[in-house]
């Protein structure tokens, strides 16, 4: 199905057909619209003029967006966006609703509501569990009778360290469904890295697990539970959710199982558009993660439009993304439950037992959309696996990749080895909006290593230093027009100075996200990476505070910077230059150390690919390190354009890191 391109442009790979396009549901919104709104949108409908119109009115496309979706029905479009400014747009006051209850809605007997997997099932040692509607609705209701039972009120806070089970499903809806703010971690975070989130939140209770198993291994966390219970003050109640130790509670604890035990239909608290949902974390490049805060009718109106518009997920369909319980994608996956389909779970390793161990899972649950990262595609390419031989994967329709950019290669690996009909979309978004700014559309042909277009009602745009619209050359990703699932604010940020300085920096006003975007003279998009420092590996955005914290109290090393440079093959390495103290040296008991600190007190994840040992290094005269410029050397920038040798405190050091590029092939 691949269009060989004659003109330099990258090869189609797959084309839609006016009876394909005809058959989505963005062509029945586009109907509607069409009929309801009186503007031409195309026959079939255009991808580029549905977009123009979303950007252009976007009080209109979210009205539409809120009563075809039955979410905010008839609601006028004077009272959709009364305030426009970013930050604190205001969006559809006075109205009410509740993410738990929308995610509820579609309960029906036709398909289950999760269906669960973990490393046992994909090992052929156990079957898929799966739970349904009715089953779910009973559980949220009774985990919310509970938290209401323990004293919990609207706005206060429930933090789950959890990981991807149905138990975090029904803990986040019964919270939702209260009026409570969910938060979550992943339980390969250590204690230090879990405090930096929760103690900021204060939560009053706890959901915990006792442990996990990633890679064939068992991992106990009970001693990380004790000690964040010892250190979270404000937690009145632990509820402890076994996965190891079944016959095992801590002492004082309440059980999963009891928390649960009184099913029962739930009582949703109606909430105001804008009251908060759950709390997610920046990276935490300097200082501690931020604590972002979206809203009830934000995510859930955004998330019909990526799932349905986009995805065109819809009742009966099959939703999977491999996602942690620490990475956005692990709200919007569940979000998939708000357009009434199966939300397939999945709490492992991403390539156990094997390196198509996702392949495996969507053909044994039926995924109809297999959402991944751009990591796990290339893996598999590299390990020259063709799943598309080896499982029954027709009820495949669409392959989601997100979480760094997908190189041309895997695009053409996936039509070669997965399937020549397969939708497969790149997209590109943050947890910052809990959505995507770039996209894929089921209207628009797929070519390699491209992304299609900005999502609708998205502004995107690429700018230059002078802020100007560029086309054709890297500039920075900024949003002009608000979103209504762009943060409510940061938590404990009470004059909005730090959302400010996040976003809305150099240009006020101006959302900047942080990602080096082209947009194509076809249109087309390509995000190169992060123009700041967060490290992103495997899909998971990282901060290196973390790392730092990890690696500065061993007494052999003085300084340290982490660098994650995406490389031109879609590869993505991720270094730590350590400065040693007079008289260390770099031996591979020091290495192993370095390494273990950082798995045990920031996670696995953050482990990096190499340590080297440097003679210092390089600072801003204020003090903050260096990593963004040296980033720019490893990525084969001139130094006279990557490093402003005025701004460093020792420009001297400059020089082996430039060495050091030069070698490793840099330049």
């Amino acid at each position: 199905m691949s269009d060989a391109a004659s003109d330099g442009a990258p090869d189609v790979l797959w084309r839609p057909t006016p009876e394909s396009i005809g058959a989505t549901r963005l062509a029945a919104f586009a109907a509607r619209v069409q009929e309801r709104r009186g503007v031409d949108l195309g026959d079939p409908v255009d991808y580029d003029r549905v977009w123009r119109w979303s950007v252009e009115h976007l009080d209109e496309f979210w009205a539409e967006i809120a009563d075809w979706s039955g979410v905010l029905p008839g609601v006028p479009d004077e009272r959709v966006l009364t305030r426009r400014e970013m930050p604190g747009a205001e969006w559809f006051p006075g109205t009410t609703v509740n993410y738990a209850e929308q995610a509820l809605r579609h309960a029906t007997d036709e398909h289950p509501a999760l269906i669960a997997v973990t490393e046992e099932t994909l090992a052929g040692d156990a079957e898929p569990v799966e739970l349904t509607w009715a089953d779910l609705r009973r559980q949220v209701g009774a985990f919310a009778a509970t938290l209401r039972r323990l004293g919990v009120r609207r706005g206060d806070r429930v933090a789950g360290y959890l990981p991807n089970v149905p138990e975090a499903v029904v803990a986040f809806l019964g919270a939702a469904s209260i009026g409570a703010v969910w938060s979550s971690c992943a339980p390969d975070f250590g204690t230090r890295s879990v405090l930096d989130r929760f103690a900021q939140i204060e939560p009053t209770v706890l959901v915990a697990v006792d442990g996990y198993r990633f890679n064939g291994r068992e991992h106990d966390r009970r001693d990380v539970v004790a000690e964040l219970r010892a250190a979270l003050p404000t937690v009145q109640t632990t509820i402890a959710v076994p996965r190891l130790f079944p016959d095992e509670l801590p002492e004082g604890a309440l059980s999963w199982a009891d928390a649960v035990a009184d099913e029962q239909e739930p009582v949703f608290e109606p909430l105001p558009f804008d009251a908060p949902l759950w709390i997610v974390y920046s990276s935490g490049t300097t200082g501690l993660p931020k604590g972002i805060v979206h809203g009830h009718g934000g995510v859930v109106l955004e998330q019909w439009k990526q799932l349905a518009l986009h995805g065109d997920v819809g009742p009966g369909d099959r939703f999977y993304w491999y996602a942690s319980t620490a990475w956005i994608m692990w709200n919007i996956a569940t979000s998939a439950l708000l357009v009434g389909a199966t939300v397939v779970v999945h709490d492992g390793a991403p390539a156990y037992p094997g390196v198509d161990a996702q392949f495996a899972l969507a053909a044994r649950t039926g995924v109809t959309y297999l959402g991944t990262s751009a990591g796990y595609l290339t893996a598999c390419e590299k390990a020259g696996v063709r799943p598309g031989e080896t499982f029954d994967l027709s009820g495949v329709r669409s392959i989601g990749s997100t979480g760094s950019p997908l190189p041309a290669s895997a695009f053409r690996w996936v039509y070669d080895a997965v399937s020549r009909d397969v939708f497969l979309g790149s997209l590109s978004g943050g947890t910052d909006i809990a959505t995507g700014f770039v996209g894929s559309s089921l209207l628009l042909p797929v070519t390699a290593g491209e992304l299609q277009r900005p999502m609708l009602a998205v502004a995107a745009a690429a700018w230059d230093e002078q802020g100007r619209p560029v086309i054709g050359e890297l500039g920075e990703l900024v949003v002009t027009e608000p979103m209504p699932s762009m943060p409510l604010y940061f938590w404990a940020d009470p004059d909005g100075t730090r959302y400010r300085e996040a976003y809305f920096e150099p240009w006020p006003g101006v959302w900047r996200h942080g990602d080096w975007l082209e947009v194509t003279e076809r249109g087309t998009c390509l995000i190169t990476g992060r123009s700041d420092s967060t490290l992103n590996r495997g899909g998971v955005r990282m901060g290196t505070a973390d790392i730092y914290a990890a690696v500065e109290p061993i007494p052999e090393v003085a300084d340290c910077v982490v660098l994650g440079v995406e490389q031109r093959d879609g590869g993505y390495w991720m270094p730590l230059f350590v400065q040693l103290r007079p008289g260390a040296e770099l031996t591979d008991d020091l290495v192993a150390r370095i390494r273990k600190a950082i798995r045990t007190e920031a996670s696995p994840r953050h482990v990096p690919d190499e340590v080297i040992a440097v003679p210092g290094v390089p600072h801003t005269k204020t003090g903050k390190r260096l990593e963004v410029p040296l980033k720019r050397l490893f990525q084969g920038v001139d130094p006279q354009k990557a490093v402003n040798a005025g701004a460093v405190d020792d420009p001297a050091l400059v020089d082996h890191y430039v060495e050091l590029a030069r070698e490793r092939g840099a330049r």
